[in-house]
C-alpha cells in the first residue's frame, strides 16, 4: 500500500508549530470498537500502559494506515522506530484538565529525532477536553515556551493522528462533556540520520521570501528545513541586522529564551569565525548559554567538528558532556570525531558517557568503529549509559552484528526500555545469529493479551 507523504506545506506547519495531524482512511466502525474495547480494558484491569498494543491489538492498523505511515515517513525517514513506551490517557467527564508541560525537554537539540503520536479512537470536539498545545514552544527548553502562543486544541473526527515534537507544551484540557475521552500516545523515534527529504518536497527554499511563522525566528525555521533536506545551511560571513558577533555572542546569555534563540541561529551567518567564541561558551556556567551556544554550532555545522572534538578533553564535566551532546546533534557531519568519542567512553563521568553513547549512535550509523566499546557500555554500571548504548547499537544496525551476545545478556535489564531497545536492536541488526536469539527471546516472554482473571486459560 502506497504511503502518503506530507506535502511542503505540511512540514513547514511541523516546523513551525511542533505538530501536523492527520485523519486515518479506516471506518467510523473500527474507531468506535476500539473505543468500546478501550473501555472494557479500563473497566475491568485499569490502564494497560506499555502493554496498550498488546492488549488492543487493533491499534497498529491506525500506524499502517497510509496517511499515518507516510506522515512517519515524511518526518523520521523510512525506517522510524515504535519505542516501547505507550500510554492511553484517560480524560474522565467532569475532568479539569493538567497542568501545561513538555515530556522531553531540555533536550539541548531541535532536530526531529522524537515524535510523540496522539490518536484518538473517538470524535474529540473542544467540550471533550482534547490534548491542547502551544505552537512553537518545541524549541524553548523553560517555562518561556508555556506561553510563546495562544493554546491550540487538537480537535477532530475518530481516527484523527497528531505528531508532535517530542519537546511540544500539551496538557489534556478539561472535559465539560458527560463521556469519556481517550487519546492513545506512542512514542516513534527517527533511526537513520537525514540524506536527502523524505516527504513529497517540491521546493528548495523555506519561505520563498515569504515568511512562514514569526519573523524573527526565520532563520531557525530555515535551519529545521535544511537539516530535514539534508544540505547545509547557506554561509554569508556576515551577520544580519548589522549585529557584531560579540553582541551576538552576549546575547546567548539573554534572560529571554526568545532573544538567545534568535542569536544562536543569528550567529552562524558568520560561519567558522563565530565558531573559536562559541566553543568557548561551553566553558560557562549558565544552562542557558552552554545550551544556546550548542544550537548555534549545530547550524555551523561542520566547521565546528574539530572544535568540538577537541572539547571533548576539558578539564571542566559539563564542557565535555555538551560537547558529546554538540557533536551528537551533528550527526553524520561530525563523524570524523568518532575516534575521540570512542575514547570519551572512559569517561569518569556517567553523564559524559551517556551523552558520548548517545552521539555514537548518530556519528558512526555508516561502520562498526564503535561498536566494540559499546559492547562494553552494555555492561555499564550507570543505566543511562547503557540504555544509550542499546539505542545507539539499533541505530548502527546491519553493522552490530558482533553485538548481539551484549544485546542478548540485558533482555533481562532491571529496564524495561533498555530490554525493549534490545529486541529492536536485534531486529535491526538481522543476522541468522541475531534473529534466532530474538525468536527463542519472543518465545520465552510471549504475553497472551486475552488471558484474564475469567479466562485464564
Amino acid at each position: 500500500m502506497a504511503v502518503h507523504l506530507l506535502s511542503d506545506a505540511q512540514m513547514r506547519h511541523f516546523i513551525v508549530n511542533g505538530f501536523v495531524t492527520v485523519t486515518t482512511e479506516l471506518p467510523a466502525q473500527f474507531h468506535d470498537a476500539v473505543y468500546e474495547k478501550t473501555i472494557s480494558v479500563f473497566d475491568k484491569e485499569g490502564n494497560p500502559g506499555n502493554n496498550l498494543l498488546p492488549r488492543i491489538p487493533e491499534i497498529q492498523n491506525v500506524f499502517d494506515d497510509p496517511n499515518v505511515s507516510g506522515a512517519l515517513t515524511s518526518l523520521l525517514g523510512e525506517d522510524y522506530y515504535m519505542q516501547p513506551h505507550r500510554h492511553p490517557h484517560y480524560n474522565p467527564p467532569g475532568s479539569g484538565g493538567q497542568g501545561m508541560h513538555q515530556d522531553g525537554g531540555k533536550r539541548w537539540s531541535h532536530h526531529t529525532r522524537r515524535l510523540l503520536v496522539f490518536y484518538y479512537p473517538q470524535d474529540t470536539p473542544i467540550k471533550l477536553g482534547p490534548t491542547g498545545v502551544v505552537p512553537m514552544s518545541h524549541y524553548f527548553s523553560t517555562g518561556e515556551g508555556s506561553g510563546v502562543s495562544p493554546e491550540r486544541p487538537i480537535t477532530g473526527e475518530a481516527g484523527t493522528v497528531a505528531f508532535a515534537n517530542y519537546d511540544l507544551w500539551h496538557r489534556a484540557m478539561p472535559n465539560s462533556s458527560e463521556k469519556k475521552r481517550y487519546m492513545m500516545k506512542f512514542l516513534y523515534a527517527r533511526m537513520s540520520e537525514p540524506e536527502a527529504p523524505t516527504w513529497a518536497n517540491k521546493e528548495t527554499e523555506w519561505a520563498n521570501g515569504t515568511p512562514v511563522g514569526p519573523t524573527e525566528h526565520q532563520e531557525m525555521f530555515r535551519h529545521l528545513w535544511n537539516w530535514h533536506r539534508a544540505v547545509e545551511d547557506s554561509d554569508t560571513n556576515g551577520a544580519s541586522n548589522g549585529e557584531s558577533l560579540s553582541d551576538l555572542i552576549s546575547s546567548l546569555n539573554s534572560t529571554s529564551e526568545s532573544t538567545g534563540l534568535q542569536a544562536a541561529y543569528a550567529l552562524p551567518q558568520f560561519g567558522e569565525k563565530a565558531v573559536p567564541a562559541l566553543v568557548r561558551c561551553l566553558q560557562e556556567e549558565s544552562d542557558t548559554t552552554r545550551r544556546n551556544a550548542c544550537y548555534a554550532l549545530n547550524a555551523v555545522g561542520a566547521a565546528a567538528v574539530e572544535p568540538l572534538r577537541d572539547a571533548l578533553k576539558d578539564a571542566c564535566e559539563y564542557t565535555r558532556d555538551n560537547a558529546a551532546e554538540a557533536l551528537g546533534d551533528l550527526g553524520n557531519k561530525a563523524k570524523p570525531a568518532v575516534p575521540a568519542l570512542v575514547e570519551t567512553l572512559t569517561d569518569e563521568s556517567g553523564s559524559v558517557r551517556s551523552h558520548t553513547v548517545e552521539a555514537l549512535g548518530t556519528t558512526s550509523q555508516s561502520s562498526s568503529i564503535a561498536v566494540p566499546d559499546l559492547i562494553k557500555a552494555l555492561e555499564d554500571e550507570n543505566e543511562g549509559v547503557r540504555r544509550n548504548a542499546v539505542f545507539a547499537l539499533a541505530r548502527i544496525g546491519e553493522h552490530a552484528a558482533d553485538a548481539v551476545e551484549g544485546l542478548q545478556n540485558v533482555l533481562f535489564d532491571a529496564n524495561r526500555y533498555i530490554r525493549g531497545d534490545a529486541v529492536y536492536a536485534l531486529y535491526r541488526i538481522g543476522t541468522p545469529a541475531a534473529k534466532s536469539v530474538l525468536l527463542r527471546h519472543l518465545q520465552t516472554t510471549r504475553w497472551c493479551p486475552i488471558t484474564s482473571r475469567e479466562s485464564t486459560f
